[in-house]
């Protein structure tokens, strides 16, 4: 989650069963979502929880400007015990629910989810700011014109809502007018669900973004509602109260992206005629290789420091989608365990157990026809026969040699500026099914191709 400026606030907090015992603190959110409490004295201070386990499921406090705050699933880093004079206790707060007091069992339901991301506005590509100039470009007109709300019904009972918040000059300044734009995303729900429903979908929403920008980006500005959850707002009329939360939301990169039309894989506007199907697809793709995602976004989103890192998760993620998406063996499956069988049966019997484990995954196919398959949708791009046959090979060689560390194969393993580009023809390929699974055909990939340079440079690379 992007903190661009420091939540550092002031105040009181308590045990929601112990209101009258509230101790002063501190409560401070970093850049990434990262929660700290920082408190005078101990929320509970008698010999059974000094001794044991403190109950600290949630924090209740009133702090300034923000008024009431839950804080979530917290626990003591750093307990500090005084004998008569001052002392401060550290803890460590999974989210904050700012806006709310919720009572210690009390469920945490929403209906609607509202979040930024970065590079969403790029993305879209939709603006309702107009700007004509005059012939000699000497004067200029801006106009502005609120841009609809976009919906779209996704599988599971949720929407997904596209809306753009403005801002309009306002003042009587002489010297500046100010027009401002960005869109957010909400997700809807008739009936009231859970908050960790709400953040499993953007996070997939999140991965989504940060697959279709080729670029790591964070959620930023989020907020939820619920029915039950009202106020006032003139005499007869109510409005659900925006609760804002915090929490240390993946992916994440220290750095601010630069975001750019060019080095997209595809743009809103080439998806939108299509989108449900394709976010459909994408949330349908979680419940098959999600897995291999997984390895996928640790690879691409600077989870691992060292190259080394980077490729044995992009090969174990190649490994991985393979084995979720096809069920080839070496052999029927019928005929394996006869054979199986039948060399157990010849074994010496204080040998069956060691036998049996070895062949236990002995009708799996290896990695390198694995890699094969996964290369075989678009071996036209990768290069000819010989060329993906080299490919194939440095892939295993590199593989073995990092996972055993044996000195007769590390001749074989790719070093230097080609383990670079080796890497990223991988990341190419995963690219590539990707899109695949999100239902682009493959004229559509093609396209995609032909159309994104830095997707078209790593095959360029071989």
């Amino acid at each position: 989650m992007r903190i661009k400026e420091e939540y550092k606030k002031s105040g009181y907090f308590w045990l929601p069963d112990k209101s009258d015992k509230k101790i002063p603190g501190t409560l401070i959110i970093s850049d990434g979502g990262s929660i700290e409490l920082e408190v005078v004295g101990l929320f509970d201070d008698s010999i059974e929880a000094l001794n044991g386990e403190d109950d600290l499921k949630r924090i209740i406090g009133h702090v300034e400007k923000d008024g009431l705050v839950t804080l979530v699933d917290c626990f003591y880093r750093n307990k500090s015990i005084s004998f008569g004079g001052i002392s401060k206790s550290l803890l460590h707060v999974n989210k904050v629910l700012s806006g709310v007091a919720y009572e210690q069992n009390e469920p945490v339901l929403f209906n609607t989810f509202s979040f930024s991301i970065e590079g969403l506005d790029e993305w879209i590509g939709i603006s309702g700011i107009s700007i004509a100039y005059t012939e000699n470009y000497r004067a200029a007109t801006i106009s502005y014109s609120p841009q609809e709300e976009i919906v779209f019904q996704l599988d599971g009972g949720f929407k997904l809502h596209i809306y753009f918040g403005y801002t309009l000059p306002t003042g009587s300044s002489f010297t500046e007018a100010k027009i401002t734009q960005k869109a957010y995303l909400k997700l809807s729900s008739e009936k009231e669900i859970e908050l960790s429903t709400f953040i499993e979908v953007a996070y997939k929403i999140t991965n989504l973004l940060c697959f279709a920008v080729d670029a790591t980006v964070s959620l930023n500005n989020v907020s939820a509602t619920s029915g039950t959850i009202i106020r006032e707002v003139s005499e007869g009329k109510t409005r659900p109260v925006p609760i804002k939360i915090y929490y240390p939301s993946l992916p994440f990169s220290k750095d601010i992206p630069k975001i750019q039309s060019h080095t997209m894989l595809f743009t809103f506007g080439q998806i939108k005629g299509d989108i449900e199907r394709i976010l459909n697809n994408w949330f349908g793709a979680y419940d098959v290789i999600e897995p291999s995602l997984g390895l996928y976004f640790s690879a691409t989103t600077g989870t691992h420091k060292y190259l080394d890192g980077k490729f044995l998760a992009l090969v174990q993620g190649l490994e991985t989608y393979h084995r979720r998406t096809s069920e080839e063996k070496l052999m029927d499956e019928t005929v394996f365990r006869g054979l199986v069988a039948k060399m157990i049966c010849l074994c010496p019997k204080d040998k069956r157990v060691w036998l049996k484990g070895r062949l236990l995954h002995g009708n799996e196919i290896n990695l390198g026809k694995r890699i094969k398959r996964i290369i075989e949708p678009f071996k036209d791009l990768v290069g000819n026969s010989k060329e993906r046959n080299k490919l194939i090979r440095n892939i295993v060689d590199t593989r073995n040699y990092l996972t055993h560390y044996n000195n007769n194969l590390q001749s074989k393993a790719v070093k230097g500026k080609d383990f670079w580009t080796l890497c990223q023809k991988m990341e190419a390929i995963f690219q590539l099914h990707f899109l695949k699974e999100l239902g682009f055909t493959h004229e559509e990939i093609n396209m995609v191709l032909k159309n994104n340079y830095k997707l078209e440079q790593k095959f360029n690379e071989i």
